[in-house]
């Protein structure tokens, strides 16, 4: 371990946990899963439009960061992109909540439109800032503890944004429009400003730019030098782009609890509390348990509870069911998500890090944009227990291709060093 990275590991541990616990407080009154479905529920009926708001988060996180990893390879230090970029990401839930208190006195067409812009920009803002943020971790938290990194961030995270969700439940059952939805993108704006301050904290030392990173081209073509030689790396993008079916039902869990069981808005805001709250427990958890282990595996037990929870919510005869549905849909996030950024930091070298984590990502977008039409058809045409059979199907192919034909690169990586690879 570097002399720097030891001396600022205290520091940067804190200030990156404050600033991942204010971001998840910000999401938790404005969750991608059930606030803003509501929000957009009041505009329209369609199971595709709503079963879209959590894949534009997440591929407007995923599209852009191959095509910015070049640039992020270029530089020698990453916290300067990170801070510009991440205001895109920030800025947007003030639009939401300047949406959400006009919304009585516009057009229902003209409000979706602009709330799916905003949420493209705030996606895209994401993305843009992504693949610097990554490699900014890499850099300043050693690979033994990254998973357990990425796990007590996203607990800090969920900790704050479940008692935000609650917050949001009693905010939206307590107050009428427009005042509810408005107040809760705004207090969201609010927190990702404050996060944004922790994030600014960061210390990184400045490092050389590696001689062989020149021009564009030559980037292209590690690209396809990666791609040629790293096979297990391969059946890790299929494993993610698999993963993506494997929770493209949860967006309709909030929605189907409410129209098919006669759940209220309040329970909703329970259950987007157990979905955090669980979280809370299962990444710091999930996390240590990938650095000591397997982060491979435990995506594979991630795979396997989104296959659960599926299975679950489509069988679940009451309301109750359903909060150990967002039980198993939380473990899952945590497998597909938070696992999957740790297991992503540990394939090919330092210097190769940007394109693996821009490849990891990008090249999964597709499927990211691509399953939640997928469920929302299945949901429009065939009812919403189709979708969810789907998607625990999905789940279980996932978990199979990371069992049987995903190795943990960690243990490849050793074996290299031990055969003077």
């Amino acid at each position: 371990m570097k002399p720097e990275i030891l001396r600022d590991l205290r520091h940067n541990l804190i200030v990156n946990l404050s600033d991942g616990a204010f971001f998840g407080f910000a999401l938790g009154f404005a969750s991608f899963v059930t606030i803003i479905p509501l929000f957009v529920s009041q505009m329209t009926d369609s199971a595709i439009l709503i079963g879209l708001i959590p894949a534009i988060h997440s591929v407007g996180w995923q599209l852009p960061q191959l095509m910015t990893a070049d640039r992020v390879a270029k530089q020698t230090r990453f916290k300067p992109m990170v801070l510009r970029m991440t205001i895109q990401e920030r800025l947007p839930f003030l639009g939401l909540a300047v949406i959400a208190w006009f919304l009585p006195q516009m057009k229902n067409q003209t409000a979706l439109l602009i709330t799916f812009g905003l949420l493209i920009w705030q996606g895209l803002g994401g993305g843009l800032t992504a693949g610097a943020w990554q490699s900014m971790i890499g850099k300043i938290i050693p690979g033994d503890r990254r998973g357990t990194f990425y796990g007590a961030q996203s607990s800090a995270a969920n900790l704050l944004a479940s008692l935000s969700a609650v917050l949001a439940g009693f905010i939206l059952a307590s107050l009428a429009g427009p005042v509810d939805f408005s107040l809760c993108f705004f207090l969201a704006f609010i927190s990702m400003g404050i996060s944004w301050l922790f994030l600014a904290q960061t210390r990184e030392a400045a490092t050389p730019i590696p001689e062989y990173i020149g021009e564009s081209t030559n980037f292209w073509n590690r690209i396809g030098d990666i791609l040629d030689r790293d096979r297990n790396f391969r059946w890790f993008i299929v494993a993610r782009l698999l993963s993506q079916l494997a929770v493209m039902g949860f967006a309709f869990y909030s929605v189907y609890v409410v129209n098919q069981k006669g759940a209220g808005e309040i329970h909703v805001g329970w259950m987007t509390g157990i979905f955090l709250g669980t979280q809370i427990i299962a990444n710091p958890i999930m996390g240590w348990l990938g650095d000591h282990w397997s982060h491979g595996r435990i995506m594979e037990i991630g795979c396997i509870a989104a296959a659960l929870s599926s299975i679950l919510a489509c069988w679940a005869p009451s309301t109750a069911w359903f909060y150990l549905v967002f039980i198993l849909a939380g473990i899952a996030n945590v497998g597909v998500w938070t696992i999957a950024l740790a297991m992503i930091l540990e394939f090919g070298t330092e210097a190769e890090r940007p394109a693996y984590v821009g490849m990891g990502n990008t090249f999964v977008a597709p499927m990211t944009i691509l399953a939640p039409f997928l469920a929302g058809w299945l949901a429009d045409t065939a009812g919403y227990q189709i979708a969810f059979i789907a998607t625990g199907i999905a789940g279980l192919v996932t978990a199979a291709v990371l069992h049987w034909l995903v190795k943990d690169p960690r243990s490849i990586s050793i074996s290299n060093t031990v055969n003077g690879d």
